[in-house]
């Protein structure tokens, strides 16, 4: 049996390249065989091949977008900061979308880093069954045919991970570049004022209850408000306008003075910007989700269509026009010395048990 698997020596050319086009594909049908789950060689104590790249999706890559906070790095105070900019020179009479945008968008580009971690995972696995595969018999008597099997494997699974990043880098930049605000899923505007409101604004009492009590309320005299209101030394403040929080106590005594070069908001939140700031977090949950959900469903197929599938369809045909040429040949279709001298002494061996038979 281990004379067997020796095999003879091989010493025309002819012999040499029968060999080798039948080493290649029998490595490419193994290669194809561990990813799908078909080898006959499968280990029962552990997982290995497609099983462990399934694992990388499904484990380690899902929970690793599960578990990135929507409103990780996003203080109150810069969506505060980030509504007052986004409305410009006329302060805004809704929720402004651009400021939801900005942060959303900026959220969305946090993904990249994990997606590319995952075509890495993918193709370590894919070494991996390569370093097995290299592990036969065959290798191990024409070492120098393993040493250009494994150079030429590698270098073809690096040269297909450029394409694979660069396609999951563009479905990241796809869910930046365009905010479906129109997906179904997502909360949408107005349903996030209402729900926000609820929360903040909890229903008491009956309807007509509330319009009794307003009735009830004394009127208002305008002349008096506004005069308050107009008048920065009186009862009036600058709590109520919407840059009130961003100015400092520490003035000058000339109310016209220029604007600190740096203005932040500071001081207590009014009850809108405290409403406006609450829409904006669930927005960006709402579709912050919506986008995890896409890139778990999308960038393993992604790296199974331009990595693993490549690889599976591709490998055969590389190693070909690598390897099988007459230069080539000779250089890596050279036995072991180990190889040599270990059939001959299994030749001896089968000799002498032989004549012992007899």
């Amino acid at each position: 049996n281990e004379l067997h698997q020796l095999g003879e020596p091989v010493d025309s050319t002819g012999d040499v390249s029968n060999m080798l086009l039948s080493i290649i594909p029998e490595f490419c049908n193994d290669f194809r065989a561990v990813i799908e789950g078909k080898s006959n060689d499968m280990p029962a104590f552990e997982l290995s091949g497609g099983a462990r790249i399934s694992f990388v999706f499904h484990e380690i890559f899902t929970n690793g977008i599960k578990a990135i906070d929507p409103l990780e790095e996003i203080k109150d105070v810069d969506i505060r900061t980030l509504l007052c900019n986004s409305a410009g020179s006329s302060p805004a009479l809704f929720v402004a979308t651009n400021a939801f945008e900005t942060i959303v968008k900026k959220q969305i580009k946090r993904l990249e880093s994990p997606c590319l971690r995952c075509v890495t995972l993918i193709y370590e696995e894919l070494v991996r069954i390569v370093d097995r595969l290299l592990t036969k018999q065959v290798f191990k008597r024409f070492p120098d045919l393993k040493e250009e099997f494994g150079r030429v494997v590698i270098e073809f699974l690096k040269n297909a991970l450029i394409p694979t990043n660069t396609l999951v880098e563009d479905m990241v930049s796809m869910e930046q570049c365009y905010i479906n605000t129109a997906h179904p899923d997502f909360i949408g505007g107005q349903g996030a004022i209402t729900r926000v409101n609820e929360r903040l604004h909890p229903a008491k009492g009956s309807a007509n209850d509330r319009s009794v009590q307003k009735e009830a309320e004394p009127p208002v005299d305008r002349i008096t408000e506004l005069d308050n209101e107009m008048n920065i030394h009186g009862k009036g403040s600058t709590s109520g306008s919407i840059f009130g929080s961003f100015i400092s106590t520490k003035r000058s005594k000339n109310p016209m003075d220029a604007p600190f070069p740096t203005l932040k908001p500071t001081g207590t939140l009014s009850e809108r910007e405290r409403t406006e700031i609450e829409v904006i977090k669930l927005l960006i949950k709402s579709y912050f989700n919506i986008v995890k959900r896409t890139t778990i469903d999308m960038v393993p197929k992604a790296i199974m269509l331009k990595l693993v599938n490549h690889s599976k369809q591709d490998l055969q045909r590389e190693l070909l026009k690598r390897l099988y040429n007459p230069e080539s040949i000779k250089n890596v279709m050279k036995e072991s010395d180990a190889t040599v001298k270990r059939r001959k002494e299994c030749k001896d061996m089968v000799k002498a048990l032989e004549k012992a038979d007899e």
